[in-house]
């Protein structure tokens, strides 16, 4: 039985935390998930703001109490704190190539597609703009698949080898297929399909109550 610290997620069921949850879970080490409330703006509140003054997901107090914020960050010092988890690539071009879809997936699709979609009015105060930022956010988030797309072509995971950068494309098709309905281009969905089978994807959608 595991004794003293151990690493702590905080998390928003469904949000882009979701992916550092997955690779927590592949890693199999003891960790603690911590739910905030973005609905009720707890990532505003003293009690989170004092681990992260940034008031985002996912934020990871790790065991020697030093706190950890940004996605691609997170994903890339568990990939290489863990090595026997398998997440990290192989060399210095794979690891590059799976930064670079990370922080496309991030970057991209979610903060510049996926938002626009989803929140409106970060972009456009007047109601009656909201529809064309939209369809620029699907626009963003379509162009981006047919990357992922191409890129996944002949392999079953973005480096031909799971790693660390599968967990942010998941999150970004979970968001597009599972969240708006929406159909993903074929490479796309066999990757989605195929995170989908792995026990680390199921335990964490149970988790955060989405199975």
């Amino acid at each position: 039985m595991s004794e003293g610290p151990t690493m702590k997620l905080y998390y928003a069921p469904g949000a882009c935390s979701i992916g550092i949850h997955v690779l927590l879970e592949e890693i199999g080490k003891p960790y603690e998930a911590v739910a905030v409330n973005l609905r009720e703006g707890a990532q505003f509140k003293p009690d989170f703001t004092s681990v992260n003054p940034k008031s985002k997901v996912p934020t990871l107090a790790r065991e020697d109490g030093s706190v950890l914020t940004e996605y691609p960050a997170i994903a890339l010092w568990l990939a290489s704190s863990f090595p026997e988890a398998k997440l990290l690539p192989e060399g210095a071009d794979k690891l590059a190539r799976a930064l670079e879809a990370t922080d496309y997936a991030v970057a991209t699709l979610h903060m510049q597609g996926f938002s626009r979609i989803f929140r409106p009015a970060n972009y456009a105060p007047t109601e009656a703009d909201h529809d064309a930022v939209k369809a620029r956010g699907e626009e963003i988030f379509q162009k981006g698949l047919s990357w992922f797309d191409k890129a996944l072509e002949g392999k079953d995971y973005i480096n031909g080898e799971y790693s660390f950068a599968d967990s942010a494309l998941w999150y970004v098709s979970f968001w597009w297929a599972g969240r708006l309905g929406k159909t993903l281009p074929p490479n796309v969905a066999a990757h989605y399909a195929r995170m989908n089978a792995r026990p680390a994807v199921q335990r964490v959608l149970k988790a955060e109550g989405l199975a």
